[in-house]
């Protein structure tokens, strides 16, 4: 049943069907009552496009993702992460628009979404250090939230992110406890804001043990397996190889592991490996215990949290940016062991 024969089934107009429906103070308690009691007795659900002609809004949120990150649109870290945001959207009776874009048009489409009020809001992917999108979107009046956080952005936004430093000084710490004295880093794209905090916690526990951080043992690249594979492949060749690798990505740490049994070695025995674990649903660590000792954090909760930040944020547009620091777990699984003893 649409809206114009549930409308010709109670005697009443659409218009005051719609507003019924939607919640309008104009309507009186008992149309009111009258209209949701048919609209459950016919089953009828307003489409998305009545209620947003109704409310004014587009009950839709984007996610606008530039060409040079297209990878995250098969990344499991970014389909976890839109999933749980998913679900948040779905329970608000809102949509999701996702856009793979030219970088240069990116300022472009913002402004798009904005004056054909295409979204209520958007999300932003992947922030970098200085991230100009933060102020485009505080510029064009657009509520967004960001997954992640810019270092080098100083006005108040909405944000959602793991304590990053934290967790890898936590988990080189860890190491060291262990009796490693040379840790390799094994990072993402340090352009990116999360690896240049996970950077920072590594050499600050490598400091604080009276370490200098030695490029040698330290790459930053894009994570894939094969960057995992080739970045352990290379360190370990010298006769001063690490004793222990931490990795930004199970995905690059798959690679690592790879690696290390291509070279005869076992790992958590001869090479302990530390990496960041997302708790993703089709790419899991292990089962009762784990594979990866890592540091872990659901991607898809926060993907749910930063949605209804966003949510929350449309509803109340004077509300002061809301902001989140995820703290994650140390899991201790088989990759890891003592620092193996010098013959």
């Amino acid at each position: 049943m649409n809206l114009k024969e549930l409308s010709q089934n109670l005697g009443l107009s659409q218009t005051t069907v719609s507003r019924a429906l939607n919640g309008y103070p104009e309507v009186s308690p008992t149309t009111r009552r009258r209209v949701e009691e048919a609209a459950r007795t016919f089953n009828y659900s307003p489409s998305t496009r009545a209620k947003g002609l109704a409310t004014g809004q587009a009950l839709a949120i984007g996610h606008v993702i530039p060409l040079s990150s297209k990878h995250e649109m098969v990344n499991p870290i970014f389909g976890d992460f839109i999933a749980g945001a998913g679900e948040t959207y779905a329970r608000h009776g809102y949509e999701m628009i996702l856009s793979i874009v030219d970088d240069a048009s990116e300022r472009r489409i913002y402004e798009g979404l904005k004056s054909r009020r295409a979204v209520d809001g958007v999300v932003v992917h992947g922030p970098r250090m200085d991230d100009p999108r933060i102020g485009l979107l505080q510029a064009l009046e657009l509520p967004f939230a960001v997954h992640g956080r810019a270092s080098g952005y100083g006005k108040p936004y909405a944000w959602l992110d793991v304590n990053n430093r934290s967790a890898f000084k936590r988990a080189a710490d860890f190491l060291f406890d262990l009796g490693h004295r040379r840790i390799a880093l094994i990072n993402g794209l340090e352009v990116m804001d999360f690896a240049h905090r996970r950077r920072d916690g590594y050499t600050a526990s490598l400091q604080s043990h009276g370490i200098d951080p030695d490029p040698a043992l330290m790459r930053s690249g894009e994570m894939t397996e094969v960057f995992g594979y080739q970045s352990t492949r290379d360190m370990l060749k010298p006769d001063n190889a690490p004793t222990a690798i931490l990795c930004s990505s199970l995905i690059s740490a798959l690679g690592v592991r790879r690696a290390i049994e291509e070279k005869g070695l076992t790992m958590g025995k001869d090479v302990s490996v530390i990496t960041h674990d997302d708790a993703l649903s089709y790419l899991q660590n292990g089962g009762d215990v784990p594979i990866f000792t890592a540091t872990r954090s659901s991607v898809r909760d926060a993907g749910r949290q930063l949605a209804e930040m966003l949510l929350n944020a449309i509803a109340d547009p004077h509300m002061t940016p809301q902001t989140q620091l995820l703290e994650a777990e140390l899991m201790v699984g088989s990759s890891t062991g003592p620092a193996p003893r010098k013959d």
